[in-house]
Order: C-alpha cells, then structure tokens, then sequence
C-alpha cells in the first residue's frame, strides 16, 4: 500500500509540474516576498515613517499580486489555445490523411520498446475511434495530455494567493510598529519564508534541502542590501 501511495504521490507532483501549478506557486510566494521586501527597505532606507512605508508596501502587493494573477491567466489561456489549435490541426490531419497518422503512432510505440506486431496492432485498435487517435496522437506524438493543459482561473487565483501569502512576510511586522527593530523583523520574517521555499524546492528535485534554502537566503539578503542602500542615498540626496 505505501508503493501505491507513493507512486500516487510522484504523479501528482510530475502532473503539477507539467501544468505549471508548481512553477506558478514557487514564482508566486518568492515574488511576494523579494519584491515587497525590496520595496520596504528602499522606502524604509530613505526615512520614511511607518505609515508610509506600509502604505508602499501595500500598494506593492495588491500591484504585485494582480500582476502575477494577470500574467499566469494571459500565460496559461495562450498555452491552452495554443495546444488547442493543435489538436483542431490534428483532428483535420486525421479526416485529410489518417494513415499517416496511423504510421507514426506505430513508429512512436516502436520506439518506446513495443514490438512492431504489437505497436501495429494498437495503433490500428485506436484508430477505431478518431477521437481516441486524436488523444493518443498528441500525447504519444506530440508530447502533450489535452485532459492536463491547465486552467487559466486556477492559475491566476494560486498566484494571486500565494503572492499575497509571500508579501505578508515583510509587511506585517509594520502593522505594530515603527523603527530598526520592526525592519528587522521584516527582514527575518521574509528570510524564513525563503528558507521554507528554498528548501520546499531543493527538496522536491530530490537534492539536499539546505543547498536550495541557503542559495534563497543569499538572494534575499542580496536584495536587502542594495534596495536598502539605493533607498538609503536617495533619502541622503534628497533632504
């Protein structure tokens, strides 16, 4: 039983990745956290108040969390018209010229180690149905499942969320205060949600968890420094 869950598991970690689910959830919280820290520490850095920096830091993830909802919406609705236009081509390949189509379903599952006997038998069983040729075509073909192209709303909605999950790291600590000690706090607070994704990814490509938690931290405390101290010269040169 634990093969079999296990097995469950891992198809639906490769089905999330192929829908881009795990990409989308991975840009959504690191955007959230980089961007608004960034904005933040720059504001923060030229010696704005506390409202007004969390004024910004606001205004930066309802930009930011829209953006990315808008993004992956226009991204994911392009790539499932796309593969759609494909299997309308396919579907007038198979009224124009079945056999042809036929024949590299029986070259396709040749190469995948069937036996010539075999592959000619089943591409000849599921040419039967022309709807059927046109799902076997694209997937064994062309490289794609048309029943795991992906929703558009699903996609923006994740982003939108896990956007604003990430952001809430830097802004929250400015809802209760004001000063160095506050700036810290985001600043820790946004370093632990790096090391949650960094890790979270490491761990999921099967390499160590700290390597990938650590790369994150380095970026994040990159980040810091320069919007910082860009935030920090402007605040200088201005007053």
């Amino acid at each position: 039983m634990d093969k079999i869950k296990d097995s469950e598991i891992l198809a639906k970690r490769s089905l999330q990745v192929q829908r881009g689910a795990a990409r989308a959830a991975v840009l959504g919280v690191n955007d959230g956290l980089v961007s608004v820290l960034c904005i933040v520490l720059a504001v923060a850095g030229a010696g704005a108040a506390a409202h007004n920096v969390l004024l910004a830091g606001f205004a930066g993830l309802i930009a930011g969390a829209v953006s990315m909802a808008a993004g992956e919406w226009i991204s994911v609705k392009a790539q499932v018209e796309l593969f759609n236009g494909i299997l309308k081509d396919i579907r007038n390949l198979i009224k124009e010229d079945k056999e042809l189509l036929v024949e590299q379903v029986t070259d396709s599952l040749s190469k995948t180690g069937h036996a010539d006997a075999t592959a000619e038998k089943a591409a000849s069983e599921i040419a039967q149905n022309d709807e059927h040729l046109t799902e076997v075509y694209a997937r064994q073909v062309m490289g794609f499942n048309p029943d795991e192209l992906g929703s558009p709303w699903v996609a923006a909605g994740s982003s939108f969320a896990l956007f604003t999950l990430g952001a809430l790291a830097p802004l929250t600590p400015w809802f209760f205060g004001d000063g160095p000690v506050v700036l810290w706090f985001s600043i820790i607070f946004t370093a632990i949600g790096g090391l949650i994704v960094g890790g979270y990814i490491s761990s999921s490509s099967g390499r160590g968890i700290v390597r990938g938690a650590v790369r994150q931290l380095g970026i994040i405390v990159l980040a810091s420094l320069v919007t910082y101290g860009v935030g920090y010269l402007f605040g200088v040169s201005v007053s």
